[in-house]
Parts: structure tokens; C-alpha cells; sequence
């Protein structure tokens, strides 16, 4: 029954995001928001971040009854979790949507010690750099897809420090325009025109729902870090 639960919410957050795309034309476009907007925008990360909280209550009760774990893994937490494999991965996924919406995506070179390990949500992890990565990739193919400039890779380095484990992914798609930098963590703003049709690609898009980058940030909080945002419009973007 609890497997069922958590498998009937799946499709929750793009559900949400159709919503939200909604409101959003209906107050007539990300330039006509209300003084009041900001208690959506309360609200849509107090419901996110309980759902956050449940499907890991959920998913831990589930995989604690796995019969055959991984070694080193408790439910979903894995103990020696490896980020440069989990950006690889991501990094995959996220050239896999790009190759599909424009036929080719930018190169994304990973840096880091190869042998590093911490505890972690895997599948948070992921998400967190699927999304970033994705960004990344859109916003160089976007710069150089009609240039003859070869387009440049998306960085990814990852460091271990001796209080906080850091992934910067850095980009040179041109950056945020400093009037966009407030409203990037909104849920009713996106850099990109004319969202496609969520149902035609599996709830995954590669951009114009808004909801990336503000869900990113909550699961990165979800367990004391964060999500911060470098924006050098005309170069890159770094996160």
C-alpha cells in the first residue's frame, strides 16, 4: 500500500508546475506579478518541502525491506556515496534531453578526486544536477547553436572540504540578466518562452515549467545545505 501511495504522487510536481503555468497567464505573464505573489510562493515551497519529507519517510520504510540492499546502502541513504559517479550519470541524462530538443548538446567535463565518497540521498543528488546540468547545457547550446564557434563544456568540480562538500557547475551560456537574479527561485519564473507540452515528453522537459531551480534549492536544504546562484551576465552562470 505505502509502495502504491508513493507511486500514485510521482507525477505530483509537474502536475503542480501546469498549475502554476496557468496562474501565470492568467496574471498575464512573469512582468504582471501581484504584491501578494509572494505568499504562493510560501506556499508552493512549505508543500514541496513536506513532500520532500514524506516520500523520504516513505522511500526509507520501503527500502529498509529490501531483501538483498547494496553494500552500503540503509534504505535510501547510501554511505559511500560517490558524487563524481552521480554527476556523471546526471550529466548523461541531462545531454540526453538536450540531444532530443536540439540534436546536439555541449561536452560537461567533471573534476574531482575519483575515489571521494560521503553519505547521501542518492537520488536527491541526482535530481540537484540533472536540473543544474540541464540549465547549463540549455543555455550554451542556445548561445552557440547558430554560431561557428565550437561550444564550450559545462564544468563540473567537486570538492571536499573540511566542513561541507561543494559541486560548482559553471557554464558559459551567457548568464542571467541582473533584473532575473531576484525572481530565478520563483516558481512562476523561467527563463525560457513557450513551455512545451508536458505530456508528450514524460514530465521531463528541458526548460520553461520554473520549477528546476526553487525545487533544487529545497532538496538541497532538505538536509542543512544550499543552492546559491552566480550569475556574470555575457559569460556564464555558475552554481
Amino acid at each position: 500500500m505505502i509502495k502504491m501511495i508513493r507511486v500514485r504522487h510521482t507525477n505530483v510536481v509537474p502536475t503542480m508546475a501546469l498549475g502554476v503555468q496557468q496562474l501565470k497567464k492568467d496574471l498575464g505573464g512573469t512582468k504582471a506579478f501581484p504584491s501578494g505573489i509572494n505568499e504562493i510562493h510560501q506556499f508552493l515551497d512549505r508543500f514541496y518541502m513536506s513532500r520532500i519529507g514524506i516520500r523520504m519517510l516513505i522511500g526509507q520504510h520501503v527500502a529498509l525491506h529490501d531483501p538483498d540492499p547494496e553494500p552500503g546502502v540503509i534504505g535510501l541513504i547510501n554511505t559511500r556515496l560517490s558524487p563524481m559517479l552521480v554527476a556523471r550519470l546526471a550529466s548523461e541524462d541531462a545531454r540526453a534531453i538536450c540531444m532530443r530538443e536540439y540534436g546536439s548538446a555541449p561536452d560537461v567535463n567533471i573534476y574531482g578526486h575519483p575515489d571521494f565518497t560521503f553519505p547521501y540521498v542518492t537520488i536527491h543528488l541526482h535530481l540537484m544536477m540533472f536540473e543544474l546540468v540541464k540549465n547549463s547545457l540549455r543555455a550554451v547550446q542556445e548561445r552557440f547553436m547558430n554560431s561557428d564557434k565550437h561550444a564550450p563544456p559545462v564544468r563540473i568540480i567537486v570538492a571536499d572540504g573540511a566542513e561541507d562538500v561543494t559541486i560548482k557547475i559553471s557554464d558559459e551560456g551567457g548568464g542571467i540578466p541582473r533584473s532575473g537574479l531576484p525572481r530565478i527561485f520563483t516558481y512562476l519564473y523561467s527563463t525560457a518562452e513557450h513551455p512545451p507540452d508536458l505530456d508528450g515528453h514524460n514530465g521531463v522537459t528541458m526548460a520553461g515549467y520554473g520549477y528546476g531551480l526553487p525545487i533544487s534549492r529545497l532538496y538541497a536544504r532538505y538536509f542543512g545545505g544550499d543552492l546559491q546562484i552566480i550569475s556574470m551576465e555575457g559569460y556564464e552562470c555558475e552554481d
